[in-house]
């Protein structure tokens, strides 16, 4: 039986969420002096963000491990060839979904990174695992980046960046979901109009609450 890519991968995944732990301590300390209220409205702002993140650009702010192990069963499971990724970071998530694609035979992954240091970071990682050949790593602000060339049919994407925009990449990527795509969105309710977007009747979408904040969804009209 053929290994699959996600268990080759285990040596630099571990590395890489033992990393994003250990830096726990110095994330909270570049907001440390912002209140939760603070924060709150800084990621939730449509300007602020910016702000907010600048100050996280070396910080790792990975998926949890569980939610890793959910991203590529879904996307094995849903035999996806074309997946959307808002928020590389350090490419722990992209790592996890190339992974998916290469064991369902090949693909690809658009994914939109802001902050250049955290792309060039992504690149070394997921060249690194052997995955550089599924993997369209886009530099600066997603609303420009994912908003041209985008695969016609896309089996599933991932929201993990800046919270505000959850809804507005959402349109951009709409008319491109396939009948079954799945969405992922991750921390999502810090994105209230994202959730409420999706969880509307007559959305669309079939949207439920799982593991840690994540909201997952599935484009059913």
């Amino acid at each position: 039986m053929t290994t699959p890519t996600i268990a080759s991968l285990a040596p630099l995944l571990d590395r890489l969420f033992s990393e994003a732990e250990a830096a726990s301590e110095a994330t909270e300390a570049a907001v440390a002096d912002l209140s939760d209220a603070e924060r709150e409205r800084m990621m939730r702002s449509m300007t602020e963000y910016r702000d907010l993140y600048g100050r996280l650009k070396d910080a790792p702010l990975a998926v949890s491990r569980a939610t890793g192990a959910l991203l590529y069963m879904l996307a094995r499971s849903s035999h996806a060839r074309s997946i959307v990724e808002f928020g590389t970071s350090f490419g722990i998530s992209t790592l996890h979904l190339a992974a998916g694609l290469r064991d369902n035979g090949g693909g690809r992954l658009i994914t939109s990174e802001f902050e250049p240091s955290k792309a060039a970071r992504a690149r070394d990682n997921i060249s690194a695992a052997g995955l550089i050949d599924l993997v369209d790593i886009r530099e600066g602000d997603a609303l420009k980046t994912l908003s041209t060339n985008l695969p016609d049919a896309v089996d599933l994407v991932l929201l993990d960046g800046a919270k505000a925009l959850y809804r507005e990449i959402l349109d951009l990527v709409e008319g491109r979901l396939r009948p079954g795509a799945i969405i992922v969105a991750d921390n999502a309710g810090h994105s209230p109009d994202y959730l409420a977007r999706v969880r509307a009747p007559g959305s669309g979408y079939m949207s439920t609450p799982f593991a840690e904040d994540v909201e997952l969804s599935v484009r059913i009209s």
